[in-house]
């Protein structure tokens, strides 16, 4: 997957990178020509959560990144998609907890919604998925007060959403 950009952390001090996660997200639409984000809300080390980041999560041994987002998007939302597309990887930094990230971020359409399967961490921080309008969904991603883990979030998806919305509108011209 080719490699979009790369953000270093300015939210926390810098105190070296002890370990790499490779992480699958994705911009998911529905046939109502809504794109799901999470509202994460709470509190951790990062400090204060209470803002909006896409579906996804950490590879596990012997996935590729496609078989990790299917999983991640199916245990997050409960949903069954097609029409996987990839947008590009974007590596960001965690200086808090010395992590690098490799974020693979795909495009995919929801065919069916069942049941979530979240872990015990993804139930506390999770308040809610929410279905946003194509054209709004800029405006609700930043509409949360801005904190440090939230800029972190924001300065790697924000860019990722709007070659998402403008590969959707290809779609729906």
């Amino acid at each position: 997957m080719r490699l979009l950009y790369t953000l270093t952390d300015e939210e926390f001090p810098y105190d070296g990178i002890d370990h790499v996660r490779d992480i699958s997200r994705g911009v998911i639409y529905n046939d109502n020509q809504e794109i799901a984000l999470i509202h994460l809300y709470g509190d951790d080390i990062f400090g204060h959560r209470d803002y909006y980041e896409t579906p996804g999560g950490g590879k596990e041994k012997g996935e590729t990144n496609k078989e990790t987002f299917i999983r991640e998007i199916k245990e997050e939302l409960g949903a069954s998609i097609d029409n996987i597309q990839e947008i590009g990887r974007v590596v960001d930094y965690y200086n808090l907890i010395k992590r690098k990230n490799n974020n693979h971020f795909y495009l995919a359409h929801v065919v069916k919604i069942e049941e979530k399967n979240l872990n015990e961490y993804e139930k506390s921080i999770m308040e809610s998925i929410v279905w946003v309008p194509i054209d709004k969904v800029i405006e609700v991603y930043t509409s949360k007060e801005e904190t440090k883990i939230s800029r972190l979030v924001i300065n790697r998806e924000l860019p990722i959403l709007k070659r998402a919305i403008k590969m959707l509108k290809t779609f729906y011209k």
